[in-house]
């Protein structure tokens, strides 16, 4: 089992950016495939980016767009996204999962974070 909190949403303005950060605790994390999700108002979870247990694969949501970067520290257990020229639309709830598979859909995550909100004003 793992658990884990997020930290490092807020409120930027367009254009901005800010570094997510989720740190995990339990089991070996290097076991673990991670990925961020975000939820905005009254649309689906949806998958921004994950990072493979050892950080040689990554991947990246269309609309990312080269804005973003995922990481992980082993070592520290925890990942992280940085997340440059922040647009309004990428407002939402974002969350850190963890999974022993490689999926891109939420029920393919077994362990949640609470979320950390990013609002991104005009």
């Amino acid at each position: 089992q793992v658990q884990l909190v997020e930290s490092g949403g807020g409120l930027v303005q367009a254009g901005g950016s800010l570094r997510l950060s989720c740190a995990a605790s339990g089991r070996s994390f290097s076991d673990y495939v991670m990925r961020w999700f975000r939820q905005a108002p009254g649309k689906e979870r949806e998958s921004v980016a994950g990072i493979s247990g050892s950080g040689s694969r990554t991947y990246y949501a269309n609309f990312v767009e080269g804005r973003f970067t995922i990481s992980r520290d082993n070592i520290k257990n925890t990942l992280y996204l940085q997340m440059n020229s922040l647009k309004p639309e990428d407002t939402a709830v974002y969350y850190c999962a963890a999974g022993t598979a490689w999926g891109s859909t939420p029920s393919a995550y077994d362990y949640w974070g609470q979320g950390t909100q990013v609002t991104v004003s005009s």
